[in-house]
């Protein structure tokens, strides 16, 4: 299958390339940039065989049957609407849209034009997260209490930019870190976030948007959910935990892009270390993408996925802008 890349982007680059590459049959045929003498450089520098100023043109080619978006946010909404009228099936970054209202016209549309349309989120696709799962699954912690997640980073030098600057872009750490929180504690508990509080800040650091937010949620079954986010902590480690009746899951370092971290399960009879597999979290995630094209299975997250978890950051911006305890609006997108 020949790809489309919607967006000469460092995660394609560092990460995606390569994941597509893995599959079988799978090329990445085509990029687009809006700089043509960027995107020939970017096309040369990873074996793209063309590269085009021309979203038409991309979508115009009838060998291309799969599109992969990640330009920045306010282009995603058009972009991936271009591509689902064209025929063409979907992997889109996140956040899928500006708003989850936009995000729930892309899902409609694919339904109605039988497209296959996936968010990219990568963390559910983590070794570390599917062998956590697994054990809370199999009641290894008893009945869940509560999730603690740190996600506080300090934002790399060559990702900052609109992240840092632009609203207008979809900056912030709320629609670039609280998604896929949200996304990783629906994928464990299996139900959706019906309140949040939280908090948020801005430092000198960034020009207009939160780099930093706080924030607990409500959970239909009652089990407490507390986020921290951040681009500023140059020290901190990034962790994910579940607390049960009969156990703790303690991971560190596995909020990540790389297969890494340390998972230790604490119960009656002491702590033991978990092992997990190592593999890419993006090639799975584009190998359960290929499935679902060819009618085997559903991807990793759908675009349903992808409406939810950004319906939750909304409701985290709103309550940390108002102070007040905010209700997640779920947008509704069809049968």
């Amino acid at each position: 299958m020949n790809w489309g890349l919607i967006g000469a982007s460092t995660i394609a680059a560092e990460h995606m390339i390569g994941a597509i590459r893995a599959q079988s049959g799978n090329v990445p045929a085509i990029v687009l940039s809006s700089d043509a003498e960027r995107g020939a450089a970017y096309a040369k520098a990873h074996d793209v065989a063309r590269a085009t100023t021309s979203l038409e043109e991309i979508l115009a080619d009838d060998s291309v049957r799969a599109v992969y978006i990640s330009t920045t946010n306010e282009k995603h909404l058009p972009q991936a609407l271009a591509a689902i009228r064209a025929g063409k099936h979907v992997l889109c970054e996140k956040p899928l849209a500006m708003s989850a209202g936009e995000a729930a016209e892309m899902v409609k549309a694919a339904k109605a034009a039988g497209v296959v349309l996936a968010t990219n989120h990568h963390l559910r696709n983590a070794g570390s997260h599917l062998a956590m799962k697994q054990l809370m699954d199999d009641g290894a912690i008893g009945d869940v209490l509560s999730i603690r997640i740190f996600h506080a980073v300090l934002l790399p030098d060559h990702l900052r930019g609109w992240r840092l600057n632009s609203a207008a872009a979809g900056g912030g750490v709320i629609p670039d870190i609280v998604v896929h929180d949200a996304d990783t504690v629906r994928f464990y508990l299996e139900e959706d976030p019906e309140a949040v509080s939280a908090i948020e800040r801005t430092s000198a650091m960034s020009a207009g948007v939160e780099d930093s937010a706080m924030s607990l949620w409500q959970m239909p079954s009652g089990v407490q959910v507390m986020t921290h986010e951040s681009f500023t902590h140059p020290y901190a480690t990034t962790g994910f935990e579940v607390h049960g009746t009969e156990g703790s899951l303690h991971a560190r370092n596995v909020m990540t892009q790389q297969p890494v971290g340390q998972i230790t399960l604490v119960n009656k009879d002491g702590a033991q270390p978990v092992s997990y597999s190592a593999h890419s979290l993006y090639e799975r995630s584009v190998q359960k993408f290929v499935a679902a094209i060819e009618g085997q299975g559903t991807p990793a997250a759908s675009g349903v996925d992808g409406v939810k978890s950004l319906a939750v950051a909304e409701a985290v911006k709103s309550a940390a802008q108002t102070g007040q305890r905010t209700l997640v609006t779920y947008p509704e997108m069809g049968k």
